[in-house]
């Protein structure tokens, strides 16, 4: 898969090791230079999560650069590094979001918790919106499972549905990896 170079925005969704992280390495890999923004974070102590960070590392060329943030909307504006940035994953970073929002509790979600998300999610949006980059986003599609059994993971079901509904509409193209095979919900339009 090619990346079409006056495409600077593309959200590439779908469910947990259906292959949607390769296939956004895949859209950037004759770029030499490409900013891999890792949204995970380190998990002290957690071996499974070291292995799974780790095989991401190996499957990306070594030209490639890492940097593990959070602060998206800055990546977004920067105007100096010209370079393809490539976002693994939205769901990470909003979960960090909401970490750092204590959002998980109901009553901080009550008190203000959900306006505080809110705002992170819609100045996100609007950066992604504004960037002038070329970029890839990968995201989690959540709503297509079970609900969840608590407050807090419907609540981040719904939030992250709301921001990839977002995302995707301030994108030039929206793809869908569904057991690997590419489906293509928004096509690009010629240029």
């Amino acid at each position: 898969m090619a990346a079409h170079p006056a495409l600077p925005r593309t959200l590439i969704l779908g469910g947990a090791r259906s292959g949607k992280s390769t296939r956004a390495e895949q859209l950037l890999a004759g770029d030499p230079d490409v900013l891999y923004v890792a949204t995970g974070g380190t998990r002290d102590g957690d071996a499974e999560w070291a292995q799974r960070v780790a095989l991401h590392r190996e499957r990306r060329p070594g030209s490639w650069r890492t940097a593990e943030t959070c602060e998206l909307e800055a990546v977004l504006a920067d105007r100096a590094d010209p370079a393809p940035v490539l976002i693994d994953c939205l769901a990470l970073w909003l979960t960090a979001v909401m970490d750092e929002c204590g959002a998980w509790d109901d009553e901080v979600w009550a008190a203000g918790g959900e306006a505080a998300v809110g705002r992170r999610c819609e100045a996100l949006a609007q950066a992604w919106a504004a960037t002038g980059r070329r970029v890839v986003a990968v995201s989690n599609e959540v709503g297509m499972g079970v609900v969840p059994a608590t407050a807090s993971g419907r609540r981040f079901r719904d939030t992250l549905g709301r921001l990839n509904m977002a995302v995707a509409d301030a994108s030039e193209r929206v793809l869908l990896v569904v057991a690997g095979q590419v489906l293509t919900v928004k096509p690009a339009a010629d240029r």
